[in-house]
């Protein structure tokens, strides 16, 4: 793992890990690195000093790493399933039935999100109806 030095436009400094800096090149690209400070996606590596670490460092700062990574990673799936529930219609146990009224045309086109079974979901893609399972995080079955 690589500790980059980044800064973003607004001169915000923070650190990243990544596995190459082809890793960090692919990230930038596909806009997973942000500025922490001001989610600014225009984030460039700035100078910094290399860092000599013993194995028994490594395993240990390799296990932060990921557990952050962890952190992130998870916080960015809560927020796009917290984005998608605000912008689609819940329509509960009729998701299947309002699904392919919008695929053939005989509802308005929208966002919906609701309940489907394993073998309704299943029958959906079948028929060329695009679904995905939204996650269901622990603090959401309160």
């Amino acid at each position: 793992m690589i500790n980059y030095s980044l800064q973003c436009e607004q001169t915000h400094g923070f650190e990243g890990w990544f596995a190459s800096s082809a890793d960090f090149d692919r990230q930038k690209a596909m806009g997973l690195v942000t500025c922490p400070y001001c989610d600014s996606k225009d984030v460039s590596k700035t100078l910094m000093a290399p860092n000599v670490t013993t194995g028994r460092q490594k395993d240990r700062t390799q296990a932060v790493v990921m557990d952050n990574m962890r952190r992130e990673m998870i916080a960015k799936v809560k927020d796009a399933v917290k984005e998608i529930r605000a912008n689609a219609e819940d329509v509960g146990q009729r998701f299947p039935e309002e699904a392919r009224k919008i695929h053939y045309g005989e509802s308005e086109a929208r966002g919906i999100i609701g309940q489907a079974t394993p073998d309704e979901a299943q029958a959906l893609t079948e028929e060329g109806i695009e679904v995905a399972a939204l996650p269901v995080f622990p603090e959401d079955q309160h």
